[in-house]
């Protein structure tokens, strides 16, 4: 379940309310923010299918005056390495000023009567900061349907490092609305400097 909120108190009681392993989770990300104000925040749960097996997995996003914060946690089942359950967190703390895109894709039903202001029922937010680039390579061509040369390879590079899907159906419409406040947020706050900066 998605939340948005402005305070350190909102967003311990939103990752309380997703019931996953909550102590676990706010110890990470309160340590994350240490005594940062809060400007937004987004807590997004969701359950995937692995074989046989039902996998929850939880990520946090918060906007802080000079950080972005994503935390990960899943939970894994017993294995070789581990004969009991367990879970994993982790936390990732980027400089504001390096978020390089905020891409938000919006699903809407009936376009053609679309209203002004209606939720879409679905979103997609993809944030990109440079750590994670995806290159897609393929081999180049020329227009001679002849031709046997070798002209190396084209493709493109994309940055990828966050993608967060949220649905009225799957998700709730307080989901969808609250990530795109979240998204919102993001941007603007990408769009001017960060406090203490020229």
């Amino acid at each position: 379940m998605a939340k948005s909120g402005i305070t350190t108190q909102g967003l311990r009681t939103a990752i309380e309310r997703s019931g996953y392993y909550p102590a676990l989770v706010a110890e990470a990300v309160e340590a994350a923010v240490g005594g940062e104000r809060i400007a937004s925040f987004l807590v997004h749960q969701e359950t995937t299918f692995d074989a046989n097996e039902v996998r929850r997995h939880v990520t946090v996003l918060v906007l802080t005056e000079h950080r972005f914060i994503v935390s990960h946690t899943d939970e894994q089942a017993a294995d070789s390495g581990s004969p009991t359950p367990y879970a994993t967190t982790s936390t990732e703390s980027v400089k504001r000023d390096r978020i390089s895109s905020v891409v938000v894709s919006r699903v809407v039903a009936n376009p053609e009567s679309y209203t002004p202001g209606a939720l879409p029922r679905e979103v997609v937010l993809t944030i990109g900061w440079g750590a994670v680039s995806r290159i897609d390579l393929e081999p180049a061509a020329c227009g001679d349907p002849d031709c046997e040369a070798d002209h190396g390879y084209t493709g493109n590079s994309t940055a990828d490092d966050l993608s967060l899907r949220v649905s009225e159906a799957g998700d709730g419409i307080d989901a969808v609305r609250e990530t795109l406040s979240f998204a919102q947020a993001l941007s603007e706050a990408t769009a001017t400097p960060s406090a203490g900066r020229a």
